[in-house]
């Protein structure tokens, strides 16, 4: 089945709702650990996606980051983020993205993401190969590390701050062997490893909707998309999965290599 028209519409619908609404948030509110910031524009954009899915589609199961999951026994599955990067959107910083990804029981299969600010809409479909405002794009061809920008997600653990020193080595590794580093910890780092901008990105703090779109995107662009340590994604029975911390490593093929064996090491 064509998923692509209906992803294109969906994200150009909300892209407008974001442009409307960036710059202008007048209050949000953030979680217990202050790095999970929710607004408005995150529940009227999860609102409309989930709506239309349901017209759409109705059999199929969603999730949803904010309203939650609708279990409809079905083996396809939307995983939607209504805005990936709201602490960006919410403090006027362009970097953010709206995902909606379409798992087969357990496997990625089609997904798109939309950069409101750069007029970008990405989408992918199993097979098809990855497209750019309908231009095919690729991950980048450069063989080395040390020539190749890579972006990496961090946040911080208050609760827990050797974690986060843990974690800094393993940055400070990587910053050391490629070219320079780049984070907007968003899905803006993802999306120009698609087409060829940054060599690779790392995140080893993430939920289920942060991965089911790029993962697709990265995958048909010609990217290896794992886990931090280089293995396969589990998205089985995923919305059992919907507290579960997921964690990521994409880059071409060559760059992932690379990338693994440092922090193997």
């Amino acid at each position: 089945m064509n998923y692509t028209s209906f992803i294109t519409n969906v994200l150009q619908e909300t892209s407008e709702i974001a442009s409307d609404k960036f710059g202008k948030v007048t209050g949000f509110t953030k979680g217990d650990d202050n790095n999970q910031v929710l607004t408005e524009a995150d529940l009227e954009i999860g609102k409309l996606i989930v709506e239309k899915i349901q017209k759409e589609y109705p059999a199929y199961n969603i999730i949803d980051e904010e309203a939650g999951t609708v279990d409809n026994g079905s083996d396809f599955t939307w995983v939607v983020d209504p805005i990936d990067g709201t602490s960006n959107f919410a403090n006027g910083v362009p970097t953010y993205g709206i995902m909606l990804g379409l798992l087969e029981r357990n496997l990625p299969i089609s997904g798109g993401v939309s950069l409101p600010y750069f007029k970008e809409i990405y989408i992918a479909e199993k097979g098809k190969g990855s497209y750019c405002n309908g231009r095919k794009i690729l991950v980048a061809n450069e063989k080395k590390l040390s020539s190749s920008l890579i972006a990496y997600g961090i946040d911080g653990h208050q609760e827990n701050p050797s974690l986060t020193y843990e974690e800094i080595k393993i940055l400070g590794e990587i910053v050391l062997k490629c070219r320079n580093l780049r984070s907007s910890n968003s899905v803006f780092d993802l999306m120009t490893v698609v087409n060829g901008g940054y060599g690779g990105f790392l995140n080893k703090i993430s939920k289920i909707w942060d991965n089911v779109a790029p993962q697709i995107l990265i995958e048909e662009a010609g990217g290896l998309y794992t886990d931090f340590f280089g293995e396969l994604i589990d998205y089985t029975n995923p919305l059992q999965k919907v507290a579960q911390n997921f964690t990521c490593c994409a880059a071409s093929p060559v760059l992932h290599k690379q990338l693994q064996a440092i922090i193997h090491r």
